[in-house]
């Protein structure tokens, strides 16, 4: 055991140097993406920053350190916070949210719910984060350290269809705007302004209602975020809807308005659609930026970097050519301007499970339990198999599923796994989840392990799975425990995903030969978030239950696209 781990993290150092460079002791290890990396080397970047779902993405800036967060939703941990020194080059470097509340209710797959449109600020020497849950009302932590822990969360106003709240503070005054679900409080493109108390923690009460954009075509007005400059109050906020908005600049010289409004940035003839929602910048260089999201269906809500400047009082977001105030997205363009120079990094992907700690880049379909699973350090991450319910239709119901976000428009990643069985019909191994989703699984029938190909269209309106049988093994290890026969098998797996989310899948019974296998498989969106990879590891419901199965991943490797 000690050998193969040892034999594993030297070629899994090997491997990495690729991937990695070392401007300075082991930990300060930055990890460079070969499936997207938007630093150009030059001097420039591209966009997306983010290849990726951040979705609602807001940043806030201390000194030269900037920080990000953006909505989970469902899963957990939720509110990650990812770190910057130049808005280009990311890093993951936690979670806000160790588990959503109430934990009772979000203890089930819950898609859609939970974490909407936070907002995070630093004042007086602490980090805040606050966010809507459209079902219970708005949610705040603090921390005075974003990559260690932060408070529980505090339920500061209570409702249904409260949503996208953002505070700002003004001396001994704190105001908090915030929107409207029209699917729980069946009113929306209103954003309503309400005095908060100094700490932050309550709203006061009698809230304004600063921005009606149902009056002047500016529907689905949301994601508000709050600033002051040069004496005006500015509200921020998409308008439009997701696919095909724009960004809108509101501001007043009192708090409780009335604001005037104008489109600040716009699609016009990009490719760039609904480019909107996000987080001003002010750089400690003396730059504006605007980071904001651009949906991208199945890649869910990536996150772009566009440069901002002021006319007359106004933010112009973008390339402004023909001067009327209204800016359109950047493709690529000069970096922000920096006092030191900023190596690149990018979000990890790969995982060599070699630590008893999950990686940042993954999280579950609800709060955590612990019998979904555990890391380990024997160089494996172990995934127990979920006892589905009774009145089982698809794995819309599923909570333990372990999950990362794409990374970017075409890429390939392998896993080397081994399916350890107890009982019949458990099963575990690759899944591209949404709203339609593809597994590529072994499954134990009997003495032997069969290798299945599962699609579901539809999952939410339970859409029936479609099972397909590829091949089939005897198992490679067998004892019996308890008079109990315990089998198992290893296999490695490949999913190569091409630009539209086109996914293939592949297996390999030695690592080296790969035989592709099964129907492609177009991903799509989930509810709310782009589609996501990763395992699934679950067995049918039986009474009395019996004892689990379980699923063992020594490694996942993300890399650049391998053509078949």
């Amino acid at each position: 055991m000690k050998f193969k781990i040892l034999l594993k993290k030297v070629c899994g150092v090997l491997g990495a140097l690729c991937l990695m460079n070392f401007p300075g002791p082991v930990g300060a290890q930055r990890y460079i993406s070969s499936a997207w990396c938007p630093d150009k080397g030059d001097g420039t970047y591209v966009n997306p920053v983010l290849h990726a779902d951040y979705s609602d993405p807001d940043v806030c800036a201390v000194g030269g350190d900037y920080y990000l967060t953006a909505s989970s939703f469902g899963c957990a941990p939720g509110l990650p916070v990812l770190h910057s020194r130049d808005l280009v080059n990311w890093r993951i470097i936690g979670y806000a949210l160790k588990e959503l509340v109430p934990t009772d209710f979000y203890a089930r797959a819950c898609h859609g719910k939970g974490v909407w449109a936070p907002a995070i600020r630093y004042h007086n020497g602490e980090f805040y984060i606050y966010w809507g849950d459209p079902d219970f009302g708005i949610y705040m932590v603090k921390s005075t350290d974003p990559a260690g822990e932060w408070s529980r969360p505090v339920l500061v106003k209570a409702g249904k269809g409260l949503i996208d709240p953002c505070p700002l503070w003004e001396g001994d005054n704190c105001y908090l705007v915030f929107a409207w679900a029209a699917s729980r409080a069946h009113i929306n493109s209103v954003l309503c302004v309400e005095p908060m108390n100094a700490e932050g923690t309550r709203t006061l009460g009698h809230p304004r209602l600063v921005f009606d954009g149902n009056a002047d075509d500016n529907f689905t007005a949301e994601g508000p975020k709050f600033y002051k400059r040069n004496g005006y109050y500015y509200i921020l906020c998409p308008a439009g809807g997701v696919e095909m908005g724009w960004q809108l600049a509101l501001r007043s010289k009192n708090v409780y308005g009335p604001y005037e409004a104008r489109r600040v940035m716009e699609q016009g003839k990009t490719l760039v659609n609904g480019p909107h929602q996000g987080g001003w910048i002010h750089t400690e260089c003396g730059e504006d930026w605007f980071l904001h999201f651009q949906d991208k269906g199945c890649y869910g809500r990536v996150v772009h970097l566009q440069p901002m400047h002021w006319k007359e009082d106004w933010p112009v977001i973008g390339e402004d050519r023909d001067g009327d105030g209204c800016g359109n997205p950047v493709v690529r363009h000069a970096k922000p301007r920096t006092k030191q120079p900023v190596p690149m990094e990018n979000p990890v992907e790969s995982d060599e499970f070699d630590t008893p700690e999950i990686g940042m880049q993954w999280e579950w379909h609800s709060n955590y339990h612990d019998l979904y699973g555990f890391p380990t350090p024997y160089g494996y991450m172990r995934l127990y198999t979920h006892k589905l319910s009774p009145e089982y239709v698809n794995l819309w119901e599923a909570p333990n599923l372990f999950l990362q976000k794409f990374p970017a428009e075409e890429f390939t990643a392998e896993t080397k796994l081994k399916m350890v069985s107890k009982e019949d019909r458990q099963q575990g191994g690759l899944i591209v989840m949404g709203w339609d989703y593809c597994m590529l699984t072994v499954q134990r029938e009997g003495d032997t392990f069969v290798l299945k190909q599962t699609v579901c269209q539809d999952a939410e309106q339970g859409g029936e799975e479609r099972i397909d049988t590829l091949a089939v093994w005897a198992p490679t290890e067998r004892q019996r425990i308890r008079y109990s026969p315990t089998v198992s098998l290893e296999l490695f797996m490949r999913l190569n995903v091409r630009k539209g989310g086109e996914c293939t899948f592949a297996y390999s019974r030695d690592g080296r030969t790969y035989t592709s296998c099964g129907r492609p498989f177009r991903a799509r969106q989930g509810k709310w978030i782009g589609a996501k990879m990763g395992f699934v590891s679950v067995e049918p419901h039986t009474e009395p239950a019996l004892n689990r199965g379980w699923l063992d991943i020594d490694w996942f490797r993300v890399g650049p696209l391998k053509r078949d």
